[in-house]
This record gives structure tokens, C-alpha cells and sequence, in this order.
């Protein structure tokens, strides 16, 4: 009880002299927003799991080398990142499976339809499988930064962190990511609210 008021950082000392005890309540402060981050660039609840997964495994493995030159969760974030960037380089194109993590999912209960109403939580479901499928046509680069920043919420210092990049370089790449998202936004919505052509001498009379 007395290790869970500890800092990241002592908790990562005990780690290193051998108490795993202590890597695991780092793994439970820190997995819930490991695994939203992962969803968020992957798209899919089990390659989600898997990368939070790989993520803490690498983070054990790799503890010795942690020398605090950064925050530990600014260190676990990275490891995330790119845990993230060579799933998606292995696999295919993803689709659109969930709404959010498992835990946060709405389904469609039968007491959900009086509280919100059913139309609004079918068109915040319609809107998150939009969201994804412009993320899905942008590149890598784009999309890791737009998770981080929008997303997760993330500080320009903290994403320079995680990333290794110049402060600088985050605004810009922000910049242009957010244009990239909303000229693919547009195309999407031009898609979604464009009437069907009806086909020349059809059943119509």
C-alpha cells in the first residue's frame, strides 16, 4: 500500500534492483491510457491489446536503460508510439471496429435508449466511424501526431518528448495534419450527404 504513493520514478529504482511488484503498479497507473492510445492509432481492440502489451514487456525489458533524462511516462508513451508504428507497418489496413475501448463502448442496451436519446448515440456512433475512416487516409506521420495532440491531449513539450522532436517541429507538423484532416473531413461529408444516382430506366413509373 505504502509502494502506490510512491513517484514513477522510485517505482522504476525498485523495479531495476529486482521488485516486480513495483513494475506492476506502474503498469496499473499507466495501462489504461496506454491502451486508449494504442486504439486510437491502431483502430481495433486486439491489436490494441496486443501493442499495450509489447509495450510494457519492451518498457521491463528496457528499464535499465531509463535514466530519467525524461519523465518515465513520457518514456513509456515513446515506447507506445512506435510499438504502434511497426504494428501498423506489419498489418494491413484495419477497419472500423469499435467506437472506443472495450471498457468504454456503448452498446445498444435496451436501457440506453431512454437516456440519451437512440438517434444521438447512432450519430455519435456514425461520427467516430467517420473520424477513423479520415484518420485511415492520412499517413503515419499524420495520424500518430493528431492522436497525440487532439486526442490524448497531449502538451506541444510533451509530444516533442515522446517523439524527439524540436518543439517547433510539432506545431508545424500539427498545423499541417489539421488541414490534412479537414480537407479529408470534407471530402467524407461531401460523400456522406451526396443523394444516391438513381440508375436511368429503373422500376420507377
Amino acid at each position: 500500500m505504502q509502494d502506490e504513493r510512491l513517484s514513477d520514478e522510485a517505482l522504476v529504482l525498485k523495479a531495476r534492483r529486482g521488485d516486480t511488484g513495483a513494475f506492476d503498479l506502474l503498469i496499473e497507473r499507466h495501462y489504461k491510457r496506454i491502451y486508449k492510445l494504442a486504439f486510437q492509432m491502431l483502430g481495433n481492440s486486439e491489436d490494441a491489446a496486443d501493442a499495450t502489451q509489447d509495450t510494457f514487456v519492451k518498457a521491463f525489458e528496457q528499464l535499465r536503460y531509463f535514466r530519467g533524462a525524461s519523465s518515465f511516462s513520457t518514456w513509456l508513451y515513446r515506447i507506445a508510439v512506435n510499438t504502434c508504428k511497426d504494428m501498423m507497418r506489419r498489418n494491413r489496413t484495419v477497419a472500423f471496429s469499435q467506437l472506443q475501448p472495450e471498457n468504454e463502448h456503448t452498446e445498444f442496451d435496451p436501457a440506453t435508449l431512454v437516456e440519451p436519446n437512440p438517434d444521438e448515440i447512432l450519430a455519435k456512433r456514425e461520427r467516430a466511424e467517420m473520424v477513423w475512416r479520415a484518420l485511415q487516409k492520412l499517413s503515419e506521420e499524420t495520424r500518430q501526431i493528431l492522436v497525440l495532440c487532439d486526442m490524448q491531449g497531449f502538451s506541444y513539450a510533451e509530444v516533442a518528448a515522446i517523439l524527439n522532436l524540436p518543439e517547433g517541429t510539432v506545431k508545424s507538423r500539427l498545423h499541417r495534419a489539421r488541414n490534412a484532416f479537414k480537407e479529408v473531413w470534407k471530402s467524407l461529408t461531401r460523400e456522406q450527404i451526396m443523394p444516391s444516382e438513381r440508375p436511368k430506366g429503373g422500376d420507377e413509373k
